[in-house]
């Protein structure tokens, strides 16, 4: 008799094991990744690196300890691998390296700050990184116990505007510049300075010669966004040369192997948030004009697919070994795909693997007749996964499944069935969507239902694991999430439709979803419920007031007064860009109310749960609280759940325990109203 299957639990979130990152060794015949994995014990989330044969077998345990162990990279003779750890401190991450065929990892620096990206220089002798100083201040209280133990006194914040980041907390006076260290004897020397200029991404030349990175060095770079530029220094430090290119974005860049270009993911124009970011390129000697190679193809050349394991890696563009093509990550229809384009003046845009799914972190091996990738499904979490490539495709052999971190327990449960279905909007518009079935669906019954929505906006939900979305179907409910307009993945028009003008077709485009739904016979009309996040949590507030067709909602960390989340948000006044005309609210008043839930909040009748996370900085605190007080001041049931200590991302990044919470909080809510 067959054992019957359980279903997925809250709890479950401690046992999920998540490939971070991956790359392969010059010669292709091993990977390396860093896999981490929570404590129950103790909340905390430590990262190991482990090792697995390209040509199969299981993977096994590199590094040991409780730990972080992160962004392993191997050295260019393929001998050794840099990482990133706090084993020292448990605090603060420091270079180290280990040798490839086993023995102690060696501490490379001793610096007081946070290190960056960093990459090995082509003969292997440096390291090349960004790093961010620590304060002189917030080092004179770690070397006084009686001032660490105080703590902070005040915070005098004098030129900077963006002066606090979501997940990271109030930015220090210091800026981000640009160093090297001797992998041999880890002395550090810093090569730029600046008391308000930050350098990011930077790369070596093949020749290992120059340095290329990127830079804002506006009289004040945090008023001027978008004027992103590409400098080459020698790499020993010294005069910054600007190459010449089109105003706009602009970040990590990647010099070709014949040294003769400089391909770099970037967009043309300031603050239009919802245009693509393109592949582009440009010769290293800045004697030609900057091309975009992915214009013509409408695809975002970024992973921007959800999933709320995690955060998703981004790679830069990468070279083919003969300099003719690149290789990217691209989202579109609910997949971040591997792409590749040909350097011409008629680029040829294709996607290599059409497995749906999402494709993270990906690395070829020197010959490039190997690629390693982590792919994630909807039903299947990041895994490490193995192709043959030949001429620049990968071959007509399959790609081999490398890590099964997850596989076996999450075999033992029933996930229930997932659907994808299109369905066209009030404007004639493509809509794409998905609906998760309970675990044991009866077609002939009823059932309650949670329509989820994404935030963003310029995201998408696809062919990612959500762990939410399977929990709340295996209490009984019909989950079901699609890509409105105003998201990325289906082009610019799709994207640009709510530029200026929140809740009015993305509105449109969620209220057509949830009457398509009505229309399922197995979908109770009289049960149905609604959440989201951020900018889901914005769509759900606009809906309770907008709308009486929900038994119930949960508002979490939404964006609810755009007047004063203009001040609040780390990104302050750039919000301006995407809802004021590009114009602050004291300026064009009625266009941020007009585009503001708290302006319809006085029709709200839908009893609804409000989730914010207290060091949110993204969406600040207040914004929750805003819609509490007005639904209590209604007589609207409601409740306020806060998280301490939580940024913005606690869904996806937040500390178990309070994941757990917040699952349990939403059912608690959901199953009050709708059973």
């Amino acid at each position: 008799m067959a054992q019957t299957k359980r279903t997925i639990t809250a709890e479950d979130l401690y046992r999920f094991q998540l490939v971070m990152d991956a790359r392969i060794s010059p010669d292709g015949k091993h990977v390396i990744m860093a896999v981490q994995r929570v404590e129950r014990k103790t909340e905390k989330k430590y990262t190991n690196l482990w090792l697995v044969s390209t040509s199969g077998g299981q993977p096994t345990q590199f590094t040991f300890g409780d730990q972080v162990d992160t962004m392993p990279r191997w050295s260019p003779n393929g001998r050794s691998i840099a990482f990133l750890s706090n084993r020292k401190d448990g605090k603060e991450m420091q270079l180290y390296i280990i040798p490839f065929g086993g023995g102690e990892a060696r501490p490379l620096t001793d610096l007081k700050g946070q290190i960056g990206d960093y990459s090995w220089s082509p003969d292997g002798k440096t390291l090349l990184c960004s790093f961010l100083k620590k304060d002189q201040a917030a080092l004179a209280r770690e070397e006084d116990e009686q001032k660490k133990k105080l703590g902070i006194v005040s915070r005098h914040i004098t030129t900077r505007t963006f002066f606090k980041h979501d997940g990271v907390g109030y930015l220090p006076d210091e800026r981000w510049h640009i160093w090297t260290v001797n992998a041999n004897n880890g002395k550090a020397t810093q090569l730029t300075e600046s008391d308000i200029h930050d350098e990011a991404f930077p790369i070596f030349s093949p020749d290992g010669k120059t340095i290329a990175f990127v830079s804002n060095r506006s009289d004040e770079p945090d008023l001027v966004d978008g004027k992103d530029d590409l400098y080459v220094m020698p790499a020993t430090g010294g005069e910054m040369t600007r190459l010449e290119a089109p105003e706009g974005s602009k970040f990590m860049p990647a010099y070709s192997p014949n040294g003769r270009y400089i391909a770099y993911l970037g967009a043309e124009g300031r603050g239009k948030w919802w245009q693509n970011i393109s592949v582009w390129v440009l010769p290293a000697d800045g004697s030609g004009a900057a091309q975009n190679l992915t214009a013509q193809a409408d695809l975002h050349c970024l992973d921007v697919t959800s999933g709320d394991l995690g955060s998703a890696v981004q790679v830069p563009p990468t070279w083919s070994a003969d300099s003719s093509k690149l290789y990217f990550q691209g989202s579109r229809h609910g997949d971040t795909a591997l792409y590749s384009v040909t350097v011409t003046d008629n680029p040829v845009v294709e996607r290599l693997i059409e497995e749906a799914g999402t494709f993270g972190p990906f690395t070829f091996s020197a010959e490039q007749d190997k690629l390693a990738y982590v792919h994630s499904t909807m039903m299947r979490t990041g895994e490490l996964m193995v192709c043959e490539m030949a001429n620049g495709h990968t071959s007509a052999k399959r790609p081999r499944q490398l890590s099964r971190f997850n596989e076996t327990w999450l075999n033992r449960l029933n996930l229930g069935e997932v659907e994808e279905v299109w369905f066209k909007g009030k404007d004639g518009n493509d809509l794409q969507g998905w609906i998760l079935f309970p675990p044991d669906f009866d077609p002939s019954k009823t059932y309650p239902s949670i329509l989820e929505i994404h935030g963003g906006p310029q995201v998408q939900y696809g062919n990612s694991f959500m762990h939410e979305f399977f929990y709340l179907a295996a209490q009984g409910y019909v989950v079901y999430f699609s890509n409105p307009r105003g998201g990325q993945g289906y082009g610019e028009t799709h994207s640009k439709a709510i530029w200026n003008r929140w809740g009015t077709v993305d509105y449109d485009d969620v209220q057509t979803w949830w009457e398509y739904m009505m229309q399922k016979p197995y979908i109770d009309t009289e049960r149905m419920a609604v959440t989201g996040g951020s900018y889901g949590g914005y769509m759900t507030s606009m809906i309770i007031g907008r709308s009486h067709q929900f038994k119930t909602a949960v508002s979490q960390r939404a964006v609810n007064n755009l007047v004063s989340m203009w001040g609040s948000s780390d990104f302050n006044w750039a919000f301006q860009q995407a809802i004021g005309e590009d114009k602050p609210p004291f300026e064009n008043l009625d266009k941020y109310w007009e585009q503001s839930p708290m302006k319809y909040v006085g029709d709200a009748k839908t009893p609804t749960l409000v989730i914010h996370s207290q060091a949110d900085y993204r969406v600040a605190q207040e914004q929750g609280e805003q819609l509490y007080v007005a639904l209590k001041r209604l007589g609207v049931d409601t409740e306020l759940v806060l998280f301490p200590d939580e940024p913005h991302g606690l869904s996806r990044t937040g500390r178990t325990d309070r994941r757990i919470y917040r699952l349990n909080h939403i059912l608690r809510w959901f199953d009050k109203y709708l059973k």
